[in-house]
């Protein structure tokens, strides 16, 4: 069995794995929209603009799958007590992957050293997702 987190969206699901593949490194493995999909469920049930909206796709980072899409059937709204953690070797990649993020974010627990790690960050980008980005250990 393998855990696969899902992020969800309102539309933006491109922008967001475009700017999630650039913070974490990661490379786009799949991205369909509904139009190619042509799913015969939701097809009759979407705008023009729903059509280009991400039906299904993947992100993989590190060895490791996310999928993403655009909700077309429910509200999209932003979930602040479930989050995704992302553990690094140093200081210096959370920093890179922050700097890619914080634009328009909205910052839960600044950037700090705890007792736990030299450097974790919490926060809610501008896509309504809720990141956790440390390190380890407390050493680097």
């Amino acid at each position: 069995m393998k855990m696969v987190p899902t992020l969800n969206f309102g539309g933006i699901c491109r922008e967001a794995i475009q700017t999630y593949e650039k913070a974490f490194d990661g490379k786009i493995t799949c991205l369909i929209t509904y139009r190619d999909a042509n799913d015969p469920a939701y097809m009759p049930l979407l705008t023009e603009e729903q059509k280009d909206f991400i039906y299904h796709a993947e992100l993989v980072l590190d060895g490791q799958r996310i999928i993403m899409s655009d909700h077309v059937d429910i509200e999209f709204t932003t979930c602040y007590s479930n989050f995704l953690t992302l553990m690094y070797d140093t200081k210096e990649q959370v920093q890179k992957a922050y700097e890619v993020l914080k634009e328009g974010s909205q910052t839960i627990y600044p950037m700090e050293a705890t007792p736990y790690s030299s450097c974790r960050v919490v926060f809610v980008d501008r896509f309504g997702i809720r990141w956790g980005m440390m390190t380890e250990q407390t050493e680097r």
